[in-house]
């Protein structure tokens, strides 16, 4: 029987779910990983001991430790014999976890989270554009050539223009051959492509500014030329991140 079968206590009172989730420890986890990183259990504070963490979710004491224990995996907390459930610092947590991250964007209105991804989204690709231009055969070369001027003509349809915005940049994560860095990207683009605060402001003379940057990365990847590349790459994604960000402060990014 799993925890999300077992028999709970009553789910009435004011912080009970309205509809119970399918799975209880999942959906126990991911309000305790909003409530860690929102502050309301600081780090070096102790959770609420399980029963209170059942009377506050209805749940059994069974959710409340597989909830603790994956919490403990994503590096939020740790087990103190005698001292409780203790919240870790931030500097522990993993931020490549979908709720932590989801959840520290959310709480950040410095948007300095969203720096740091880019910096490390643009260290990635930078290396990786490097080497997609020491190896990318003919076709790659003709995808990347097709993709920039088809989003030429997509500027005025800015769904469809990020679309191959992003297949334009996986095709070159591709070439690469780099396939972890590939994936660190991939998941960090995941949490945050549909969001508007890192998507920004959609204008017809962004894409093309944007596309822009795109054509001298295919330039110089259909060259050969490794370190203009890697130059173009890193250019586009710090101006393309500026004119999203669109803050008074946009010194951080540039490093």
């Amino acid at each position: 029987m799993t925890a999300a079968q077992e028999t709970t206590p009553s789910t009435s009172g004011p912080s009970a779910w309205a509809r119970r989730p399918a799975n209880l420890a999942t959906a126990v986890t991911a309000e305790l990983v909003e409530r860690i990183v929102r502050g309301v259990h600081p780090p070096g504070t102790p959770l609420p001991p399980e029963p209170a963490l059942c009377g506050a979710f209805s749940v059994s004491r069974t959710v409340v430790r597989e909830a603790v224990k994956i919490l403990q995996e994503k590096g939020l907390v740790q087990v103190r014999q005698g001292s409780g459930t203790i919240v870790t610092p931030p500097s522990t947590w993993d931020m490549l976890d979908e709720l932590v991250l989801a959840a520290t964007i959310a709480e950040d209105d410095s948007l300095a989270i969203l720096d740091d991804l880019v910096v490390t989204r643009r260290v990635l690709e930078s290396d990786m554009a490097n080497v997609a231009a020491r190896l990318a055969d003919e076709e790659t070369v003709d995808r990347l050539r097709a993709l920039v001027d088809r989003m030429d003509e997509l500027v005025d349809d800015h769904v469809t223009y990020h679309e191959h915005d992003r297949a334009f940049h996986d095709v070159i994560m591709q070439a690469s051959g780099n396939r972890i860095a590939r994936g660190v990207v991939r998941a960090l683009e995941s949490q945050v492509v549909n969001t508007a605060r890192y998507m920004g402001r959609t204008k017809r003379a962004l894409c093309v500014a944007s596309n822009r940057g795109h054509r001298r990365i295919y330039e110089r990847i259909a060259a050969h030329d490794p370190d203009g590349a890697a130059q173009a790459m890193f250019t586009h994604i710090t101006e393309a991140w500026l004119v999203r960000r669109s803050g008074p402060d946009t010194a951080r990014l540039v490093r």
